[in-house]
């Protein structure tokens, strides 16, 4: 890593003073109008799903644990319960079946040697998938004498599918899956039109969005359409899964109705019109983190957590002069409402939301026995004030950061300490063990889970902002164009997903098991915004659809 200096761009020249505004942009508003807030949970409703959902499981239980299939069988069983969404019911009676085809397939050699493309693939990226230690060495078999993919699989289609999303849970240095993307994705875009429904539509799918790295809920109500199709297909299978889709979505609903109203309430938007108002893509992101039913806290203290903090980010960004944020940035560190009289009007309403988010998360703190965690969620907001003030300062001021100075800072700007901090009090397991491993430094999961969603998003910043990113940093820094910096930066969001890959195969443990998920949904949720050069927390409409489909549109039964 090159030593950290300054480095004067004279494409941003020094502002004439402190007491100058950046130029502000406008956003464009909601896009949702009154959807959520005229919405009334009917309880019956829920009760009739809850008993049905109750009954099926009983029934999806007995598959899982009947005695008699082959491995094969219990392999698709388990896949197919989890990309319908409902792996979260059945975690116990999935982790029994995946680790004992572990222990026996790792002492049967010769059964894995039988087993065909599909059939590997498949296997492996379960187990990845659920922490497992498995070597790809498994997909030598299918090379040739000339360490080439046999060609005979090029007509393989659902085994070439199965070996795509099996290598999207690589590592690094494993070479016969680097091999794999560019033998699948090739052979898979060669063949797609041809294809049949359904299987022509996962194809795109996964095309367009490897299951690993998709957000759970959005993959089950892609994958729910894609089952709903095929043949041969278990009925009780498709019915659970329609029927949890759509109790869940009412929950979803009802948050989302909640949080609308208190929003419309504080009409924070109409004082601070220079801000971006997404109050359900903030909802988006909390129902990535946890969309278990359970977890309604931590949805929406991860929604009203983001919502904050762009409110923040748009001020510095967007609205503040050097000295007043350097101001605000000084005062949020004192955490003190009687230093609120130092502020301008405007920031004295950011001050006042700040301070009274976190009295009611300390309210809860106590109430679930998680005071413990006060002291870390106010912390990682006076670090993220700081980041993103240093962030207006250096561009501000006409000043070009180092590109590492740059990627240094965005770890905390990534808003991933906050978001781990603010969902403590509503998670059981939550220990000050748990906390402290993942404020640890450095942390390798962490870490890569922020950079993947540095690199896609820099990728998907609009040309000609006001606020240069960082692909202006490392283009400025080695003499490169922005094109080529896009392609490297790929290539580093493309190792970012190795290096977490990796800490998800080897940091795995009761204490950080809960935050590595929420380290891997942070991922998920960020590449599902960014992916492709979008940015569609910016530009709402480009998940509109998405949005939709998981939020509002039921699916008939």
């Amino acid at each position: 890593m090159a030593p950290a200096m300054t480095v004067v761009d004279d494409s941003l020249p020094s502002l004439p003073g402190k007491d100058v505004r950046p130029p502000i942009t406008s956003y464009s508003p909601s896009m949702w109008g009154d959807a959520f807030t005229s919405f009334s949970l009917d309880d019956k409703v829920q009760e009739k799903y809850a008993e049905s959902i109750q009954e099926l499981k009983h029934q999806v239980r007995s598959m899982l644990m009947t005695e008699g299939s082959t491995t094969i069988e219990k392999l698709i069983l388990v896949d197919t319960i989890e990309r319908l969404g409902m792996g979260y019911h059945f975690e116990q009676e999935i982790e029994d079946q995946l680790r004992e085809i572990f222990f026996s397939e790792s002492q049967d050699k010769e059964l894995q040697d039988n087993y065909d493309l599909f059939s590997t693939a498949l296997q492996f990226r379960l187990l990845r998938q659920h922490s497992y230690s498995v070597s790809c060495n498994v997909f030598n078999k299918f090379k040739d004498e000339d360490g080439e993919f046999e060609k005979t699989l090029t007509s393989d289609a659902k085994g070439l599918l199965s070996l795509y999303e099996a290598a999207n849970v690589r590592i690094h240095g494993e070479d016969v899956l680097e091999d794999a993307v560019a033998f699948t994705s090739h052979h898979l875009n060669r063949m797609v039109q041809e294809l049949e429904p359904p299987l022509q539509c996962q194809v795109k799918r996964a095309l367009e969005q490897p299951v690993h790295r998709g957000v759970p809920r959005l993959e089950a109500r892609h994958f729910i359409s894609f089952y709903e199709r095929n043949e041969p297909k278990n009925d009780i299978l498709l019915k659970l899964a329609k029927l949890d889709f759509n109790y869940l979505q009412n929950l979803y609903k009802k948050e989302l109705h909640d949080l609308s109203r208190w929003w419309n309430e504080l009409d924070l938007i109409s004082k601070l019109p220079y801000s971006r108002d997404r109050v359900v893509e903030c909802y988006f992101w909390g129902m990535a983190f946890r969309f278990q039913p359970q977890h309604s806290y931590a949805r929406i203290a991860i929604t009203k957590s983001l919502l904050m903090l762009t409110i923040m980010d748009d001020t510095y960004d967007n609205y503040a002069t050097l000295e007043e944020a350097d101001l605000f940035t000084e005062i949020l560190e004192k955490w003190d409402i009687n230093e609120i009289d130092r502020l301008p009007d405007y920031m004295k309403i950011i001050y006042k939301f700040v301070l009274n988010i976190y009295e009611e998360y300390e309210v809860e703190a106590a109430k679930q026995g998680k005071l413990f965690a006060v002291p870390y969620a106010k912390e990682a907001v006076k670090q993220i004030a700081k980041a993103y003030n240093t962030h207006t300062q250096w561009f501000m001021g006409g000043q070009m950061p180092t590109y590492e100075e740059y990627m240094v800072n965005t770890v905390v700007t990534s808003c991933i300490y906050v978001f781990l901090t603010v969902g403590i009090p509503g998670l059981k397991s939550a220990s000050k063990e748990a906390i402290d491993w993942v404020m640890s430094e450095p942390n390798n999961a962490l870490i890569a889970s922020t950079r993947v969603c540095r690199y896609a998003n820099d990728i998907g910043s609009d040309e000609g902002g006001n606020i240069p990113t960082a692909v202006d940093c490392y283009a400025k820094q080695y003499g490169v164009s922005k094109e080529e910096t896009v392609d490297k930066f790929k290539q580093l969001c493309e190792n970012a997903w190795k290096d977490f890959n990796t800490e998800w195969s080897t940091e795995i443990s009761t204490v950080s098991k809960d935050m590595m998920e929420q380290l891997l949904n942070y991922a998920r949720v960020a590449e599902v915004h960014y992916r492709n050069g979008r940015d569609a927390y910016t530009h709402p409409q480009k998940v509109a659809g998405e949005i939709a489909a998981l939020f509002m549109h039921p699916i008939a039964i």
